[in-house]
């Protein structure tokens, strides 16, 4: 929990250490790099060997999202984040809430993609995501776009700054010292870039630098620095579910940094476990994702015989719960009598199925199940 307020005479703001970390001891991390560049290696091999990435991991982009806000507390799960795309608004309020600041979340990531193709990263382009990030959601009072000019701190909820866990560098000239610093070392030429990634994520956690979205803001930088770097084709690498399910030490790594010897190099050990476990998680993902489109596609065509089956497909998985209303807007797609024959060939087929009928002015809501199910890792549709 982040709260900001006045600090009192006992209380100081931690000072960061300026970039490059000198204590970093290469040697025994030797290993850990060499398997993580490797892993890392084949994941981005498999990723230029898809067909569309950006198409078929269109649902795992949804799905880091929903884990890396998860993370800050939000309930909704991937399923209703697609639900609500599709038009099924949910009951509670609070899950509304939810669902916007995971789709701001995967904008953000977008954003950022689409930024890279044209400048390199640097402070302006943090605060553009900061602002997309915090848009109409929760937060939105918090500065959004802006650098915090407030004292924050890190302590359970509700708790006073006497109660800190930790009290990131003091607004104004210390704070900007530290973020410009920063964003040299992001873009310095490293002995080993992963290492460094690993000290960058972990500085800007440190630095704070926001009243609100520092962590989610810290998870983008993942993708965003592996594809600038040219380790990966695209930035898509979801980082988020080893962090959710390693919480604890995550947190306790980063509380130590700066304070006990030897902290840095055991943060850069977890953060290469980290990346090696995600790479293969990743690889096994995205190759049952390719798999599960080429079954589809062929299943698609038999049923149909029709020239738009493979745009049909590539519909479904670009938006895998949806209205069959939403098809009737697409330019690759046939007439509505068309559209309707085939999905009502692919439900008796089982490869869609109903989450909602149709009632009054809006059209029954259809889901790809096993995309959904195969992305959420459980029989959710």
């Amino acid at each position: 929990m982040f709260e900001c307020g006045s600090l009192n005479s006992e209380m100081e703001p931690f000072i960061p250490q300026e970039l490059p970390v000198e204590e970093v001891a290469w040697e025994p991390l030797i290993p850990l790099i060499g398997r993580a560049n490797w892993q890392l290696a084949e994941y981005n091999g498999v990723l230029t060997t898809l067909p569309n990435p950006e198409l078929l991991l269109a649902p795992l982009t949804t799905q880091e999202a929903v884990l890396s806000s998860k993370i800050e507390g939000t309930q909704a799960t991937l399923g209703e984040v697609l639900k609500f795309e599709a038009g099924e608004e949910p009951e509670q309020e609070s899950r509304r809430q939810d669902i916007r600041e995971i789709m701001n979340y995967r904008r953000a990531l977008r954003e950022a993609e689409g930024e890279l193709r044209t400048r390199p990263f640097n402070l302006n382009l943090l605060l553009q995501l900061h602002a997309t990030l915090l848009d109409s959601v929760r937060g939105r009072n918090k500065a959004r776009g802006n650098f915090r000019v407030e004292q924050n701190w890190i302590g359970a909820p509700g708790s006073k700054i006497e109660e800190a866990q930790f009290i990131p560098p003091a607004p104004g000239k210390p704070l900007l010292d530290a973020l410009y610093n920063w964003e040299s070392y992001y873009h310095l030429q490293r002995p080993d870039t992963l290492v460094q990634l690993a000290i960058i994520h972990a500085q800007f956690e440190i630095l704070h630098p926001f009243l609100d979205g520092n962590g989610r803001l810290g998870r983008i930088l993942i993708p965003i620095f592996l594809s600038e770097k040219g380790l990966l084709s695209q930035p898509v690498f979801y980082m988020s579910a080893y962090l959710e399910s390693n919480r604890e030490r995550y947190v306790e790594h980063l509380r130590i940094l700066g304070k006990v010897e030897g902290a840095w190099n055991r943060w850069v050990e977890f953060f290469l476990e980290g990346l090696i476990h995600q790479a293969q998680a990743n690889v096994i993902k995205a190759r049952q994702i390719h798999n599960l489109y080429e079954e589809l596609k062929r299943q698609i065509l038999d049923l149909t015989h029709s020239q738009y089956a493979v745009p049909l497909l590539d519909n479904m998985f670009e938006q895998p719960i949806f209205r069959s209303t939403h098809l009737d807007s697409r330019s690759n797609m046939p007439s509505r009598p068309m559209i309707m024959n085939m999905l009502g060939k692919l439900k008796k087929a089982d490869i869609l199925k109903t989450i909602a009928e149709g009632r009054g002015p809006h059209a029954q809501v259809l889901a790809l199940a096993k995309l959904v199910n195969l992305c959420e890792e459980k029989e959710v549709v």
